[in-house]
């Protein structure tokens, strides 16, 4: 199995509880709280976990909460790669309107950094990744960073075999879209995020699966993958374009389920997998998420259930 390194530079503790009804200017008596560990990157590798994977996972931290955060990802049985991070660790509190079922989610902002931390963080990322496995970076940059940062960690890496995997948002997935000189393996977003970048509805397959093909065409990376909810996800490459359908499952909570896809997709890969198989691999672990409360990502039980319903398509 090659190496799996997420890289997670804007890390957050996760709170998560539940209120009998949201209401202004009274105070709020909140069920016990739910920690997890926070970011695109450790989620990842969470799911990985999970699934019964190894993956490490490069991670900036500082200050107290950014060693409560240590402290649980120890405790979920991760390999993390510390860097100090130039401040304290933010954190992001998940509150569930149990009388609507409404969720409300207040992302508090991380340390600023300067560009000499950014690039320390660079040097430091080339030094822990092998050469030759899978680098993700999922979610946010941190504050202070330029939309170009993932660009030029790609072109950190052109010299070697490793094979970045992007899954991110804003001007940060707009600069990637734009077509890289050297581009990712893998660019992954999903429909909103799409239609965004193509200024038009993408209301069919097909339409997804054309797009994500001329973001392969343009230099956006060398495989694109646009999630479409529970119609499944679409992969382009410069050779073909095919549909994986999303199992039908009763869906308890969609958080966490873009970074399970990306978990199952990149183990797949690392096991050996092939291209199509791995986006069934991404298309199960989803499904998986989706069944479970909260931040509890996927489970194997439920994944090994659900792979078979992952079908694939060409278009």
């Amino acid at each position: 199995m090659r190496d799996i390194l997420t890289v997670t530079l804007n890390p957050a503790l996760d709170l998560a509880t539940a209120v009998a009804g949201v209401q202004p200017n009274v105070k709020l008596r909140c069920s016990p709280p739910d920690t997890d560990p926070g970011g695109g990157g450790l989620n990842v590798a969470r799911a990985v976990k999970q699934l019964r994977g190894s993956a490490r996972c490069f991670v900036a931290l500082g200050g107290d909460t950014g060693h409560a955060l240590l402290t649980l990802l120890e405790a979920a049985g991760l390999t993390p790669v510390v860097h100090p991070a130039p401040g304290e660790t933010r954190q992001s509190l998940a509150v569930t309107d149990l009388s609507s079922g409404d969720q409300f989610r207040f992302m508090l902002p991380g340390p600023d950094w300067s560009r000499a931390d950014i690039d320390a963080a660079r040097a430091a990322l080339k030094s822990a990744a092998t050469g030759d496995g899978y680098l993700v970076l999922s979610g946010s940059g941190p504050s202070g960073a330029a939309p170009d940062l993932y660009a030029r960690i790609c072109s950190d890496f052109a010299d070697t075999d490793e094979d970045v995997i992007l899954d991110t948002s804003g001007p940060t997935l707009a600069h990637l879209a734009a077509g890289q000189e050297k581009p990712p393996f893998v660019l992954r977003m999903d429909q909103h995020e799409g239609e965004e970048l193509a200024r038009r509805p993408l209301a069919r397959r097909e339409d997804s699966a054309a797009f994500a093909r001329s973001l392969v065409e343009r230099g956006a990376a060398r495989v694109v993958i646009i999630a479409r909810g529970a119609d499944g996800s679409v992969m382009a490459t410069r050779d073909s374009r095919v549909h994986v359908s999303a199992a039908p499952v009763r869906v308890d909570s969609v958080v966490g389920a873009g970074d399970s896809f990306v978990g199952g997709f990149t183990m797949g890969l690392a096991q050996g997998e092939t291209l199509e198989e791995a986006l069934r691999f991404g298309a199960a672990a989803a499904s998986a998420a989706v069944t479970t409360p909260g931040t509890q990502l996927c489970h194997r039980e439920d994944f090994d259930r659900l792979l078979p319903a992952c079908v694939i398509t060409a278009l």
